[in-house]
């Protein structure tokens, strides 16, 4: 059963961290690209970026960069994002997604995790 559990999520006060997890499992990790996206209700999902099975992730939205950044651990089946320097606007709904090429294109997506940042 294919799986992406995402965790880390919280209420910060502007200009904390948070490191958001993402377990993989039920499916070759190495085999998938991973991504993070973010959700605000009433708003479209926005992507936040990409990290391929090797190599360095895509860049980051500009909002982003500089105090987010994406990681994986291919040994753990984990993906990871790391956000520094937490603003209000950041508060959202994050979650993770796998995008693999095997025989077919698959797609999977955690639930997501509540990343809420209030004084």
């Amino acid at each position: 059963q294919v799986q992406l559990v995402e965790s880390g999520g919280g209420l910060v006060q502007p200009g904390d961290s948070l490191t958001l997890s993402c377990a993989a499992s039920g499916f070759t990790f190495t085999e998938f690209a991973m991504s993070w996206y973010r959700q605000v209700p009433g708003k479209e999902r926005e992507l936040i970026g990409s990290i391929p099975s090797r190599g360095a992730s895509t860049d980051l939205p500009e909002s982003m960069k500089g105090r987010f950044a994406i990681s994986r651990d291919n040994a753990r089946n984990m993906a990871y994002l790391q956000m520094n320097n937490l603003k209000p606007e950041d508060t959202a709904v994050y979650t993770c997604n796998a995008l693999g090429v095997v025989g077919r294109v698959q797609e999977f997506w955690g639930r997501g995790t509540q990343v809420t940042v209030s004084p």
